[in-house]
């Protein structure tokens, strides 16, 4: 391949060199199944440990050093994307790819032609956090037709330019392109940072009256199904945020980061930006703004349904038998709230699941 190394401007990196190049390297080293403990940005004997071993598995001299040898390996396995992704260096991918600004032109005519971009990319040849904000859209609406679609509209003059490289780098863009769409706010963000379901989880000692009820219902054959207990407090971070884009309570350019919550909430455009945060709306089935700090998020709340066929026959935490009939179901039945009330698990009627030590 005849691409243009320098264009990354790679530094040597070892033991003892720190920031975000250090950061890229360890990144790229985590996800080739190299331990290098945190992402932390600081080259210590662990990665150096990772290096070599990086260095030996793939044949090259083992030094701990990432030198220019090094580089080229893990260029050939796409570093470069990692480069554009963890470090903002996307010009320096395209240039490295050897994209110069005709080429970079075309690639932000082409992204607006086959994702129908509304507005379309200014065709200026400066690939800037617009044209990265199309290349995902692109990359979400065409998904894995994306290679196909833009090695197909890309113009001749670029693929002639290119030549035998221009394959291995449409395989670099389209990697970024679907990194880049991985971190878009939408519904798949849902099945991230999973709610807790085992009593267990709850604080004391609100986790003991839940106990209680619970082996009360258990011994008066009632049916219980958790569905959430303790919510991550990123969890509680992507609902709420959601929920507040979704209702132009705020731009979502100005919601503020969280750690380890890798989401980028802003999308192409704002109206689009507005719909994904819809969508993650409908999938938490959300029917009330949910807090950043909750009873839920300090294990103080427990959603739940329980459901009985016949009468209930539950004893309270005076030890008296309540006979409970219908409505069948935790959702509607206010004596069974009572019951519950005296075990100190207190129901709130306007949720239909929630249950939680003040009824908030």
């Amino acid at each position: 391949m005849s691409w243009r190394i320098e264009a990354l401007q790679l530094p040597t990196l070892q033991r003892g060199s720190e920031g975000r190049n250090v950061t890229v390297w360890q990144r790229f080293l985590l996800d080739n199944d190299f331990p290098i403990g945190a992402v932390d940005g600081d080259f210590g004997n662990i990665t150096d440990k990772a290096t070599r071993e990086y260095q030996t598995k793939n044949g090259l001299r083992v030094t701990g050093i990432v030198d220019i040898t090094t580089y080229e390996k893990a260029l050939a396995q796409e570093f470069a994307v990692y480069i554009a992704f963890y470090a903002n260096g996307v010009k320096r991918l395209l240039a490295y790819l050897n994209f110069g600004d005709n080429e970079v032109k075309d690639l932000q005519k082409s992204l607006t032609a086959i994702a129908t971009l509304n507005p379309p990319l200014v065709a200026d040849g400066d690939f800037g956090n617009n044209s990265i904000r199309g290349l995902a859209e692109a990359y979400k609406k065409r998904d894995v037709n994306f290679p196909a679609d833009l090695t197909q509209q890309l113009s001749n003059a670029t693929k002639a330019k290119l030549g035998d490289d221009f394959t291995p780098a449409i395989d670099n863009i389209t990697e970024y392109a679907k990194r880049l769409r991985q971190r878009l706010s939408g519904r798949n963000w849902v099945n991230f940072f999973p709610d807790r379901d085992a009593i267990d989880d709850l604080a004391s000692p609100f986790r003991q009256r839940v106990q209680a009820f619970e082996l009360a219902l258990q011994d008066a054959g009632a049916t219980i199904s958790i569905a959430s207990v303790l919510r991550p407090p990123e969890r509680a971070y992507l609902m709420h945020y959601a929920f507040r884009i979704s209702r132009n309570e705020i731009a979502a350019q100005n919601v503020p980061p969280m750690p380890n919550v890798d989401i980028n909430w802003v999308h192409y455009n704002n109206a689009i930006s507005i719909q994904a945060a819809s969508e993650m709306v409908s999938a938490y089935n959300i029917a009330f703004r949910p807090a950043l700090t909750s009873r839920h998020t300090r294990g103080l709340a427990i959603d739940w349904e329980i459901s009985w066929t016949g009468t209930l026959k539950v004893k309270n935490a005076n030890g008296n038998i309540v006979n409970i009939n219908e409505p069948r179901t935790s959702y509607e039945n206010p004596t069974l709230w009572d019951v519950g009330r005296s075990y100190g698990v207190i129901k709130l009627a306007s949720d239909r699941p929630h249950w939680s030590s003040d009824g908030h």
